[in-house]
């Protein structure tokens, strides 16, 4: 295991002291993209809501969102907290959802199944062995972003800005930057890793999926030693105008809880293999919570492709929420990284 200091060290590396609010310059009465119309036009919902809600109305969950949403706003940094006006102030609350909906448990993981399959028939998949091997040869990792504009809350705190949008194009305070984190903790148990970090949601959110199938293609095209496809996001779980943020302890510093997604095929969505998905994801998740007990939410078992079609090591990591904090992520991002690393390089490599 990396030692505390040099996990430290790393995640600093990533940190930055200012942050942004997209809202800056119309909080200071001037106007900017998002003073008229985009503020507020999009609400976000996390991916388990979204799925209960489309089933209640008939739509058809399996389908991605083709949502428009709101462009990142252009801000000036900020060095400490804006107040927010009274009536723009929403709520935040901080929740663990370790064991939230779960019913089924690998090892020191547990799984929410949203599919008509019994609990027997998700364990008999569960018992196959680990569906690929790993060499030394080559990346072996990709880790992308089909939502990299996906941002935080700037501060730690119990009220919100209604106005956010809690997307950016920079990088350095994205979701991308806690894609490099896990990267460079994965790296550091000797397996090679690409980490692409390509705005497929920008300027367009619609077709985000269909772009970054294209992107994994090419990789795995000019890699074929590739056998992982992360695809890290942050989650959006909000309670009529209340923010959740998943939050646990680890050593005594907040850090955001993370959610594995791996899909499931009815039969209509050319995902033959996603038992070896749903069995690497369960391996990963145990790994994670075998060291840092607590970090992870209940994997969420449902009827989504989200390109998992690719390979047999394809998965969708939610890190966070937009209620938490990019420090709070990072965190995740270097813990989960490390776990995922040593799994890999312990369970997955060849001999």
């Amino acid at each position: 295991m990396m030692p505390e200091e040099k996990m430290q060290e790393n995640l600093n590396v990533f940190l930055r002291s200012s942050f942004f609010v997209p809202l800056l310059k119309r909080m200071t009465g001037q106007k900017d993209e998002l003073s008229d119309e985009g503020a507020g036009k999009y609400q976000e919902i996390s991916r388990e809501m979204q799925w209960e809600e489309e089933k209640k109305q008939g739509q058809d969950p399996k389908t991605p969102p083709q949502e428009e949403q709101p462009p990142p706003a252009k801000t000036q940094p900020l060095t400490e907290p804006v107040e927010i006006a009274e009536e723009y102030r929403g709520t935040v609350v901080e929740e663990d959802l370790a064991a939230a909906g779960s019913s089924l448990c690998f090892g020191s993981g547990r799984i929410k199944n949203a599919t008509s399959l019994s609990e027997q028939q998700v364990e008999e998949y569960l018992a196959q062995p680990q569906p690929f091997l790993l060499d030394w040869q080559g990346p072996q990792v990709l880790i992308m972003h089909t939502h990299a504009t996906e941002s935080f809350e700037p501060y730690d705190s119990e009220i919100y800005d209604t106005r956010h949008t809690w997307r950016s194009t920079d990088n350095s305070e994205n979701i991308v930057a806690a894609g490099e984190v896990m990267a460079q903790a994965i790296r550091a148990h000797g397996i090679e890793v690409l980490h692409d970090d390509t705005q497929h949601d920008y300027p367009s959110y619609n077709g985000s999926y269909e772009r970054s199938a294209e992107t994994v293609k090419g990789y795995l095209a000019k890699y074929p030693s590739i056998k992982v496809v992360l695809d890290v996001h942050r989650d959006a779980v909000q309670r009529d105008s209340t923010l959740v943020k998943p939050i646990t302890q680890i050593n005594g510093k907040k850090a955001a809880q993370m959610m594995i997604i791996a899909g499931c095929d009815d039969g209509t969505m050319e995902m033959p293999n996603w038992g070896k998905n749903l069995r690497f994801a369960a391996g990963i998740q145990d790994a994670i919570e075998s060291r840092w007990k607590g970090l992870t939410r209940p994997i969420f078992f449902c009827y989504r492709k989200y390109n998992q079609d690719l390979t047999t090591g394809s998965l969708l990591l939610e890190l966070g929420s937009h209620g938490n904090t990019l420090e709070q992520v990072l965190t995740t991002a270097q813990l989960a990284g490390d776990a995922i690393g040593n799994y890999l390089a312990q369970e997955c490599m060849a001999e």
